[in-house]
């Protein structure tokens, strides 16, 4: 009889430490995926003074609007004595700016890229899919030749844009969260969101790509990308 309830006692104190390492394993995997999710990007390299970036883009790059010297690339070149060269050309899509990438790559061979395309495709009503597509081969390519890369949000068309209430599009955070790359967000929404600092309805004036190079230097040096 003893060694009965004996026997009994150990096989119930075997059963609660299988169930105990079995809720501690279910437990780990439910916060697995937590964790990866809020995974940031590892901290990227320091580029030196006159290193060669390349700014690729469209007409918000390229500085319509404003003179060639008040374009953000001119100014960015100014405030991180980076050697910025402006890859952007007026009306250009993400599939534009896709092809042109592998000469710039192979003229320039940037030591970074910052990708800020993707507004031309909105206007025209381009599919957000295959703007998606064309936005991460742009930045994945990049990589692939050995720069690092930046992505910066470009706003979504909505009816709050009509009011200057603008918002970044979601694709942005998305490529930059599945490639592990630093994001500018906010960055055109809160210039193009304001009256004073618009030459149109869609593009900067000279103030407005000043503050658009002033937010941005806040983010290279967030991102480790700019040591000052």
């Amino acid at each position: 009889m003893t060694n009965f309830l004996h026997s009994g006692l150990r096989t119930e104190h075997t059963s609660q430490t299988r169930r105990r390492a079995l809720l501690a394993s279910l437990a780990a995997m439910a916060l697995a995926p937590l964790a990866a999710c809020g995974r940031k990007p590892p901290r990227a390299q320091a580029l030196p003074a006159g290193a060669t970036v390349l700014a690729l883009g469209d007409s918000l790059t390229s500085g319509v609007g404003a003179s060639a010297d008040t374009a953000y690339p001119a100014v960015l070149q100014r405030l991180t004595g980076w050697k910025v060269i402006n890859g952007g050309v007026s009306g250009d899509t993400s599939a534009q700016a896709l092809d042109r990438l592998p000469s710039l790559l192979q003229q320039h061979q940037p030591a970074l890229v910052i990708v800020s395309i993707g507004g031309n495709d909105f206007l025209r009503r381009q599919s957000s899919a295959t703007t998606r597509t064309n936005v991460q081969r742009i930045c994945a390519d990049a990589r692939a030749s050995g720069a690092q890369v930046l992505l910066v949000a470009v706003p979504e068309l909505s009816l709050m844009a009509t009011v200057g209430k603008l918002s970044d599009h979601a694709l942005y955070e998305e490529v930059a969260e599945e490639l592990k790359i630093p994001l500018h967000s906010k960055g055109w929404s809160g210039v193009l969101a304001q009256e004073r600092l618009r030459s149109d309805q869609i593009h900067a004036n000279a103030a407005g790509y000043e503050q658009f190079a002033q937010g941005l230097v806040e983010t290279l040096k967030t991102t480790g990308l700019l040591v000052q």
